[in-house]
């Protein structure tokens, strides 16, 4: 009796569970969402806070579309982000490469990551205005920037952290520097760094609001800037919300290429 009830338990405790089910997280997003929605309907249509009802933000959202702002905004921050996030994580990951590997290259490069990395990439903004102009040279800049510091440290922990035992083991079986590299540092610093590239994703929609400031005539981040003249808080939050839905999109994507390029790795 006791071991049919052990084996019942074993059985038990290997079976996916509802969170571990693709559907049921989902579900449990939808859920949470339309929560959040029926919370905000509620607050804001007894009086409770001065912001605009989630009808009017919708009734805004449709008549941006229409007019074709909605999407010339949003291609136009979303061509910035993709550009400076991209930018960044290109060089982050050989440079991260470079200071965990080299001690020699981590002494000359350390200093200079950790003194920007202290600068909010926002206080380059004057700077990169005055030596690259007004166009969109500058405000791709500084989303390089914030990408690049926030994705470089996570490659070069995920280097310094790779197991020992793995490097002295492949030295016993004759592999070379190349070689230990290529099959035993890259893949183990894989996580780490799309750890580092999924920070680098939020902190370029984070900078994106403020490099759009930069005499922009277009994008999410001046549209919010132009509603703010005029009180127009409807447009202000559908530019949020757009700057949301397109980062959890992005995000989204990293996952499944984090999921896809990790299969190896135990996850909860």
């Amino acid at each position: 009796m006791s071991a049919t009830m052990t084996e019942e338990n074993s059985k038990a405790s290997t079976r996916p569970s509802l969170l571990s089910r693709p559907m049921g997280v989902l579900a449990i997003n939808v859920a949470a969402v339309v929560a959040g929605i029926a919370l905000w309907a509620a607050v804001t249509t007894q009086g409770v806070v001065g912001l605009p009802t989630p009808l009017a933000v919708a009734h805004q959202a449709v008549i941006q579309a229409q007019n074709g702002l909605l999407w010339s905004d949003a291609a136009a921050s979303l061509g910035r982000v993709f550009s400076g996030f991209a930018l960044g994580i290109a060089v982050a990951i050989p440079v991260g490469f470079l200071m965990g590997w080299y001690r020699t290259a981590r002494g000359i490069i350390e200093p200079y990551v950790q003194f920007f990395r202290t600068i909010p990439p926002l206080a380059i903004i004057p700077l990169a205005i005055v030596t690259m102009g007004i166009d969109e040279t500058p405000k791709i800049f500084v989303i390089f920037l914030a990408s690049f510091l926030s994705s470089v440290i996570a490659t070069y922990q995920g280097v310094v952290n790779v197991d020992k035992t793995l490097i002295n083991a492949a030295r016993v079986l004759g592999a070379n520097d190349f070689a230990i590299f290529r099959r035993v540092i890259v893949p183990a610093s894989l996580p780490y760094i799309m750890v580092g590239v999924r920070i680098g994703l939020g902190s370029s929609w984070a900078t994106v609001v403020a490099a759009e400031l930069i005499a922009a005539q277009s994008g999410l981040g001046f549209r919010m800037q132009q509603a703010q003249l005029y009180y127009d808080l409807p447009t202000i939050f559908v530019s949020l919300i757009a700057i949301g839905v397109l980062g959890l999109i992005m995000d989204r994507i990293v996952i499944t290429l984090d999921n896809t390029m990790t299969a190896w790795q135990e996850k909860l």
